[in-house]
């Protein structure tokens, strides 16, 4: 897989901005729902998890205090990400405070940094087994790796480079959003199709069985869509055709 650069993308005009921050309050205004559903779900827990928690929590009930940490670890640094993640693509900000833009970066990181090996850990007793394993474990690993290029290009001063990767971060981060999204639809197709008693328990679970890649996996298509629209340094698995030295030196 080899990083090619697509052409620049020329300046929107003033409509193709607005259509542009339509998106982005949607994809704002569901981090932040999410976010409060998580606060408003967890913050009175506590350690050791009771059975009737609610959200997942319960899922790690029975697990050793260990895994416990974990979860509510990556509760709080997900949720911290995905909290600030959306203003990071906001131009303004890194207009007008690019102070600002650096350290909620450096927060972002931090959070994904921390988040991402609590996930990994508790990949390991998902309840849905082999595909929670490799699932949320494969997430886990490229969420981590993908935010570090994105880090290490802005330390090289790489800015093109750095907001491709952050792209890419960020639909990672976002599949918080859309693991939820893809629940509700699987689950309201059951429904509408169940025929007979309706088993709420095989339901969920069987929407729940194809979300650790699907939450995820469709997100990494749509950022890079965005990436070769904007211009910005793209990948494809081909290697890119090599250049001819004479037409070099012309």
């Amino acid at each position: 897989m080899t990083s090619t650069t697509a052409p620049v993308a020329t300046t929107p005009t003033a409509r193709t901005g607005r259509r542009g921050r339509v998106p982005w309050a949607v994809v704002l205004l569901t981090s932040l729902a999410i976010v409060g559903y998580v606060v408003a779900t967890y913050a009175q827990a506590g350690l050791p998890i009771a059975a009737s928690q609610g959200g997942l929590s319960r899922t790690y009930a029975e697990r050793p205090i260990a895994i416990q940490v974990a979860f509510y670890v990556h509760i709080v640094t997900a949720s911290l990400a995905l909290l600030v993640g959306p203003f990071q693509f906001s131009a303004a900000l890194r207009r007008r405070s690019p102070a600002v833009h650096r350290w909620t970066g450096r927060v972002y990181v931090l959070g994904i940094a921390v988040g991402s090996v609590a996930a990994f850990v508790m990949s390991f007793v998902s309840s849905i087994a082999f595909d929670g394993f490799f699932g949320f474990g494969s997430l886990a690993l490229l969420w981590a790796w993908i935010t570090w290029r994105g880090y290490h290009a802005a330390r090289n001063r790489d800015l093109p480079g750095h907001r491709a990767w952050m792209i890419r971060s960020f639909a990672l981060t976002y599949a918080a959003v859309t693991l939820r999204a893809w629940l509700g639809v699987l689950i309201a197709l059951q429904l509408l199709t169940a025929q007979g008693p309706v088993d709420g328990t095989r339901i969920f679970d069987t929407a729940y069985a194809v979300v650790p890649f699907l939450c995820w996996l469709p997100n990494l298509v749509v950022a890079e869509l965005l990436i070769r629209r904007r211009g910005l340094p793209s990948y494809r698995l081909t290697p890119a055709p090599a250049t001819d030295p004479r037409s070099a030196g012309a």
